[in-house]
């Protein structure tokens, strides 16, 4: 136990998925593809492919990928079909992960899970890749849409943990540092993630780890 230990009980820290927790990229970009390919969309390159990981699924084909309002059903219904028929489970976690989540746990921290992913997939990942164990709970969209932001994600965590102490979210977005200010909580960027360069401090990350070992030097910080 490292000597930040007494500062962590009963802290909150939040946890984003993709990208932060595991690489899920593989998955994500093959199903679209499918999506792509079923609407007759040219093949995505691979910056808007990198883009679509992270926000709502309705969000990125919208604004990532130009679907038209009314075909984004459509291009969201291939992607789930095929990402849930096993691309979901094409995903590995990040390396200093599973140390990270079991230091936290040991000095008293409660972890919870806050992302875009519906929470049905994510559950799925999490009991794939063995994680799901070390989360008291797991927060993510509705398969309908109607909670798919980050600051509803992030509103429903803080809600299951009320007896949390400074609440933080770890997440490798933008959108992270967004949806956790919206509710007045800092975010530490997790640097490892996909975004680009410069992104995660404009955005106004409260820290920035390189490696999943420094979350643990930045709480002391946040």
């Amino acid at each position: 136990m490292t000597s930040s230990g007494a500062g962590l009980r009963s802290r909150l820290v939040l946890f984003d998925l993709d990208g932060t927790l595991v690489d899920s990229t593989p998955g994500i970009r093959a199903s679209v593809r499918v999506a792509a390919r079923e609407l007759g969309l040219p093949e995505p390159t691979p910056a808007q492919l990198t883009a679509m990981v992270g926000p709502p699924l309705q969000d990125g084909f919208r604004f990532v990928l130009g679907v038209p309002p009314d075909d984004v059903p459509h291009a969201v219904a291939a992607y789930r079909a095929h990402y849930a028929a096993g691309a979901l489970l094409d995903a590995t976690v990040h390396e200093g992960i599973p140390e990270l989540l079991t230091d936290l746990s040991a000095q008293g921290a409660v972890l919870a899970v806050a992302t875009s992913k519906p929470r049905v997939f994510a559950v799925r990942v999490l009991r794939h890749t063995g994680l799901l164990p070390s989360f008291a709970s797991v927060h993510g969209a509705t398969l309908d849409g109607a909670v798919r932001h980050k600051d509803q994600v992030v509103a429903a965590a803080l809600a299951a943990h009320p007896e949390g102490v400074r609440p933080v979210l770890v997440g490798d977005r933008e959108h992270d540092v967004l949806g956790a200010a919206a509710h007045g909580v800092p975010c530490i960027g997790a640097g490892w993630g996909p975004a680009p360069a410069g992104e995660l401090a404009a955005a106004g990350a409260a820290a920035i780890a390189a490696v999943p070992s420094g979350v643990l030097d930045a709480l002391t910080r946040v």
